[in-house]
């Protein structure tokens, strides 16, 4: 019976491990889990930072659902997380560069100032 106990137990704290990390590992490293699909390492090499610089700046920031473009509140309060964040990495990032290179790599192409 004892036996039984530590193997539901085990099975459970396994559970509880998996379903904890899974979403962390299914991301992985340089992914974005508010956006995963943005070419991260494409986007960190132009602004010369590291990936997983670039993904710690994104991570409070809130893009625009699929398929719509950034209102000019959402970009502005976007730019206010991401820009100075960015700037602790590469003190070379200015707006324009910002810009130009999220714009690179759009879908939909330049968004930024419309």
């Amino acid at each position: 019976m004892q036996k039984s106990i530590n193997v539901k137990k085990l099975v459970a704290t396994t559970f509880c491990v998996a379903a904890l990390t899974a979403p962390a590992i299914a991301a992985g490293p340089g992914m974005l889990d508010n956006d995963p699909k943005r070419p991260v390492a494409a986007i960190a090499a132009d602004l010369n930072i590291a990936a997983d610089q670039f993904v710690a700046c994104f991570n409070d920031v809130n893009p625009a659902p699929k398929g719509t473009n950034p209102t000019g509140a959402r970009e502005k309060a976007n730019k206010a997380i991401l820009l100075p964040c960015l700037q602790e990495a590469n003190a070379d990032i200015t707006n324009n560069m910002l810009d130009q290179v999220m714009d690179k790599y759009r879908p939909e192409g330049r968004v930024a100032g419309r």
